[in-house]
């Protein structure tokens, strides 16, 4: 992850697709090509949303996340480019 500072705070930033069960965060950014993008967007994943990691499967693939009240179950492949801001 990394830390940068905005305003007074310092804020943990990492990729959806790299935090850990009971860990939760705010979407900042997805990156990716549009069609990627508007699919995840789709899904609820839109920047301003918060994030929970549930849980990962035994090999670390697929992984369940909380969003807007519900559960969803996507490859890490498919959450690498949402960029989170740890809370």
């Amino acid at each position: 992850y990394f830390l940068f500072k905005i305003g007074n705070r310092m804020v943990a930033i990492r990729k959806l697709s790299e935090i850990q069960p009971g860990e939760k965060g705010k979407i900042i950014d997805i990156t990716g090509e549009r069609t990627y993008v508007k699919r995840l967007n789709d899904m609820g994943l839109l920047k301003g949303t918060v994030v929970e990691m549930v849980r990962n499967a035994p090999l670390g693939d697929p992984m369940e996340i909380i969003v807007r009240d519900y559960k969803l179950t996507l490859r890490k492949a498919e959450v690498d480019g949402v960029i989170i801001e740890i809370e």
